[in-house]
């Protein structure tokens, strides 16, 4: 159904969007620092991991390099992993996780694995080469404290690149990191095909 806009109507739209325009437009003029955010996907919503991947694509749009580490879901065949393999020279990803921990039902390993993904999460960041850096799933390493937070939190202050991008994704992100974050995104669950007994899907879930 069409709806007819007469002139006078027409006219005030026209200004009132020339007003919102003219706000705008002066916002934006006024924001001219760049740098390299430390940014935060948590909360026990899905979609976490999708737009930090979604980031990555655009830094491959780009042309920028980017360096991911998966910290728990490592040991997954996931469809992100197979279409970034197609990308060698922009793409550094290292699967250093196991599984969840009560898949591997082993504290020591767990640790050991999430140190290891650290070690080479650090390698990765400390590259000025690499605009972008992932560390999907950190947070819940952190959660359980197989890492030192402030260990985390004061390499990502001290060590990060100035221009380089950092995002950590994960249920529970602990408060040192959302505090010293410049984005912090909360994803909210409202409804999820789990809890009707849907299982996880290719093309969805991983």
């Amino acid at each position: 159904m069409s709806h007819s806009i007469d002139d006078t109507a027409a006219a005030r739209h026209r200004a009132k969007m020339e007003k919102r325009k003219a706000v705008q437009d002066a916002e934006v003029a006024g924001k001219t620092v760049e740098k390299g955010l430390l940014m935060v996907h948590t909360g026990t919503g899905k979609g976490k991991s999708t737009a930090a991947f979604g980031m990555v694509m655009r830094c491959l749009g780009h042309g920028m390099r980017v360096g991911i580490v998966q910290f728990i879901k490592g040991a997954w065949d996931t469809g992100e992993r197979h279409v970034l393999e197609r990308f060698p020279d922009l793409v550094t990803c290292r699967a250093m996780g196991e599984g969840f921990t009560w898949d591997t039902q082993d504290r020591a390993r767990d640790i050991a694995a999430a140190n290891a993904g650290w070690e080479k999460a650090k390698q990765l960041i400390a590259d000025s080469s690499l605009r972008m850096v992932v560390l999907d799933e950190i947070n819940i390493a952190l959660r359980y404290d197989y890492l030192d937070i402030n260990d985390v939190v004061e390499f990502l202050k001290t060590s990060k690149p100035p221009l380089t991008h950092v995002v950590l994704t994960g249920r529970n992100a602990k408060q040192e990191l959302i505090d010293a974050a410049d984005l912090v995104t909360e994803m909210t669950l409202v409804k999820h095909p789990f809890r009707s007994g849907i299982k996880a899907q290719p093309g969805v879930e991983f």
